[in-house]
This record gives structure tokens, C-alpha cells and sequence, in this order.
């Protein structure tokens, strides 16, 4: 027992010793890590730095940002490890990886996924940071791509984060992708008004109203023969085509062309229904020239109401016919 003691105290002081031997260079290893590390930071920043001077090249600045961040990073932990293990070599650290690449495929599946995705979101710029997207019920800005995901800020001030594999393999709506955007309203006009008149009312209200751009010039279009009304279409664009933006327009629009319509005196009639009661017990009933159908009747021209005696004989006699031409039949 005492020799099993001696024993494993012997090895536990040869470990200690082992590792005071290996503590300077432990230090210097881990001094040299961290160097690599700010190294990595920096030139990030710089390939960033510089491609925020070009419009067109943010995305791919990123994209070479993390590459450049992580092929310096891998450099400095393998200096790191071969100066802490001389005996180190870098073949043997590739012989590693390659038997547990595999388990670490699976394992972390889909972080390189959303990783890969984001990668291909960059280089190929479906949108660009500062665009404002719609992918599902999501709708706002795009704050940043990370590697895992998509930030987007909705335009009541929430952080939405979407996968960066959802963004890239579902559908989505760029709304700022052109310098300008269509918007368009209906406006409903009396039938007994003039078309060609209220549509020119309603473009020279659109051409005084700011932000409506005059390229291309705004249009109205007679779209429907609606219920109560004649519908109008009305389309313009707006620049730049941002959500806000075009809030304001809008706004104003719709302010400018109910000021100049009433100013026209043009009406814009709502939805009205009408119910017409049939009254059975007339003795106009049946007669299509001066059946009322539920109006009221002019001064003097009151139908009198059916009498039962009159109306169970004009059943009993139409029974009676219809009897009688049977046995003529048979």
C-alpha cells in the first residue's frame, strides 16, 4: 500500500514538474495567440474599412472580412501550438480534422448551413444592407448578415433574426431595390359625373403634390363600373422607395385629390344598398305595367288591396279550368 502510495505521488510530482517546465513556454504560446487573435481583428477591420468606400463592395468586404479573420486565426493557433510543442506538426493536426470531420459535420449541420447561406447571400447580393425586405410576415431594414443570420429591423423598432438558410431559400420581396416604387389607390366617382373630367382633376392634383415623382408621370385609369360608383385607378411613383417615404406621399395624395374633387364638385358617393318590399296583396300584382315592386305609390294612384273572396275565386276557377281540360284530354 505504501508502495502504491509512493508510487502515484511520484507520478503526480513528475507531472507537476513537467508542467512548471512547459509553463514558459504555455505563456509565450498563449501570448502569441492573443497577438494572432488582435492581428485577425484588425485586419478585419481594415478589409471592412475599405470597402465601405464603395457602395457595391460592402457585401464581399464582409465576406473577405471573415475570411481573411479566420484564415489568420487558424495561422495563429497553429504557431501558438508549435511553439508550446515543438514536436508539433501541422500533418498531424490535418489527420485529425480529417477523422473527425465527419462527427463534426453532423454535429454542427446546421450552423454550417446558415454559415454557407450567408456566405452566398454576400457574394451574390440579393439585397444589400439599408434594403428594406419582406420575407414572410417580416417587413423592415436589413441591419447586418451575419454568419449565422439575417438582422432585420421592423418599422415599429423590432430585431427580427432570420436564419440565414431560411433567407436564402424562401421567398422575399426587395422593396428598395429600384430607385423608385409604384403606389397606387382607387377613388370612386359619381355615375352621373363626367370620367374625362375627374381624371383630369386628379392628375393635376398628383403633379402639385411633393414627392410624386414626374418621371414616370402619374396615371388614372377608369377601372370598374362598380355598385355605386365608377372606380378610378390611380397609380404614381415615389423616390426614393422607402416605407416612410412613402407614407408621407401617400398622405398627401389622398389629401390632395378629395380637396380638388370637392373643389370640382365632383361626387364620391359610398356604398349605398337598397331594399325594395313586394307587397302580395295588391291587385296590381301580376300586372308587370303598373305592379309597383315595393315603391311608394304617386298621389291618387293607390292600389287597392285584393279581396279573399277574389282571390279564392280566381283559385277555384283556375282549378275548375284546370279540371276540365284534363277529362278533355282524356
Amino acid at each position: 500500500m505504501n508502495r502504491y502510495l509512493y508510487e502515484s505521488w511520484q507520478t503526480v510530482q513528475a507531472m507537476v514538474e513537467k508542467f512548471f517546465l512547459l509553463l514558459p513556454q504555455l505563456i509565450l504560446g498563449l501570448v502569441v495567440f492573443i497577438a494572432f487573435v488582435l492581428l485577425a481583428v484588425a485586419v478585419r477591420w481594415l478589409v471592412e474599412r475599405f470597402s465601405q468606400r464603395y457602395q457595391y463592395a460592402r457585401n464581399i468586404g464582409l465576406v473577405l472580412g471573415r475570411l481573411a479573420q479566420a484564415v489568420v486565426l487558424i495561422f495563429g493557433l497553429l504557431v501558438a501550438a508549435t511553439v508550446v510543442a515543438p514536436s508539433f506538426h501541422t500533418a498531424d493536426l490535418i489527420k485529425v480534422l480529417g477523422i473527425g470531420g465527419i462527427a463534426i459535420g453532423f454535429a454542427f449541420r446546421d450552423i454550417l448551413q446558415n454559415f454557407l447561406a450567408g456566405i452566398i447571400l454576400l457574394l451574390h447580393e440579393p439585397f444589400r444592407l439599408g434594403d428594406q425586405i419582406k420575407i414572410d410576415e417580416f417587413e423592415g431594414t436589413v441591419e447586418a448578415i451575419e454568419s449565422r443570420a439575417t438582422l432585420i429591423k421592423t418599422y415599429d423598432c423590432r430585431r427580427v433574426v432570420i436564419p440565414n438558410a431560411e433567407v436564402f431559400t424562401r421567398s422575399l420581396t426587395v422593396n428598395t431595390a429600384y430607385e423608385s416604387r409604384r403606389a397606387e389607390h382607387i377613388v370612386g366617382i359619381g355615375y352621373g359625373d363626367d370620367i374625362g373630367t375627374a381624371k383630369r382633376v386628379i392628375l393635376e392634383a398628383l403633379m402639385n403634390v411633393e414627392g410624386v415623382s414626374p418621371e414616370p408621370p402619374p396615371d388614372a385609369l377608369a377601372s370598374e363600373l362598380a355598385d355605386s360608383s365608377i372606380q378610378i385607378l390611380i397609380r404614381y411613383w415615389v423616390a426614393p422607395p422607402l416605407q416612410g417615404k412613402l407614407l408621407e406621399v401617400r398622405d398627401r395624395v389622398i389629401s390632395a385629390i378629395k380637396v380638388a374633387l370637392n373643389e370640382a364638385a365632383i361626387d364620391m358617393p359610398y356604398p349605398t344598398s337598397q331594399i325594395l318590399f313586394h307587397d302580395q296583396t295588391e291587385e296590381t300584382d301580376g300586372d308587370r305595367s303598373r305592379q309597383r315592386e315595393g315603391w311608394p305609390a304617386r298621389q291618387g294612384e293607390v292600389p287597392q288591396p285584393r279581396s279573399v273572396a277574389g282571390v279564392l275565386h280566381e283559385s277555384f276557377g283556375h282549378n275548375v279550368k284546370h279540371a276540365a281540360d284534363e277529362a278533355d284530354a282524356a
